[in-house]
């Protein structure tokens, strides 16, 4: 990347909270792309703001959903999730509970191959092979092929509707910058939705952040909204014995 993405002229992509941000975009029955590791990089807000939507029947894309209470788990909560593709069930009573009970569908995927799916989404690739899972409930029902003398399953792009991300800054244009390893999933759930909101703790003038800094191009970011405040809550603290 060569230089910041200009915004579209007279069109700014702030908007004035999660709420109005997601006004007449998200719908019953979407599909929504969300980032975050456990409870690292979550768009708080936007999760809040989707919970209070009242939107139903979702499926959501995430490596996992949140903890209970907070994050993703707030919509596990009020049910507003019908179907869950993620790697990971632990951290989530509500979760587990929902799942083992049949109240939940639930794609499980290898965390690389969730990974994989959504860059691939997001790059216009509708498939592709990969080792992972080969000879095992993951493969089932999916196309096998053989590589140099290696059986491979073939595993689909994932596409949203909907990318919910979180960044740490922004500049007027979109163009993003991660945290550490708060960026995690964030980068391909966002290239991989049709219409991605970013939520930030910062936004800058466009020029303010260095081009080589620039983790997402604004060209994937469609809104933007401020949180300078998030709760960042931590999943499991843990204290060395000793430590005062």
């Amino acid at each position: 990347m060569n230089q910041s993405t200009p915004a579209a002229p007279g069109r700014s992509k702030i908007f004035a909270d999660a709420r109005i941000a997601l006004d007449g975009v998200v719908n019953d029955h979407q599909t929504l792309a969300v980032g975050g590791f456990g409870l690292c990089g979550i768009p708080e807000a936007l999760i809040a703001a989707l919970r209070d939507s009242g939107a139903n029947g979702l499926t959501v894309i995430s490596n996992n959903a949140g903890v209970d209470g907070f994050g993703l788990g707030l919509l596990l909560g009020t049910r507003q999730i019908r179907k869950m593709i993620s790697s990971y069930v632990g951290e989530n009573k509500e979760f587990e509970r929902q799942f083992l009970a049949g109240e939940l569908e639930l794609e499980f995927n290898p965390q690389g191959t969730l990974a994989e799916r959504l860059r691939a989404g997001g790059a216009g690739i509708p498939a592709f092979y990969t080792a992972t899972g080969y000879g095992t409930v993951v493969a089932e029902g999916k196309e096998t092929r053989e590589f140099n003398g290696r059986m491979y399953v073939m595993e689909t792009a994932l596409v949203a509707d909907v990318s919910l991300v979180k960044a740490w800054k922004a500049d007027a244009a979109g163009n993003l910058v991660f945290r550490k390893t708060a960026r995690n999933f964030n980068p391909a759930c966002a290239m991989a939705g049709k219409l991605c909101i970013a939520e930030v703790e910062e936004i800058v003038d466009v020029g303010a952040i260095d081009p080589d800094h620039v983790h997402l191009p604004g060209i994937y970011v469609d809104r933007i909204v401020l949180n300078a405040t998030p709760e960042k809550r931590i999943e499991q603290r843990t204290i060395a014995q000793g430590a005062h």
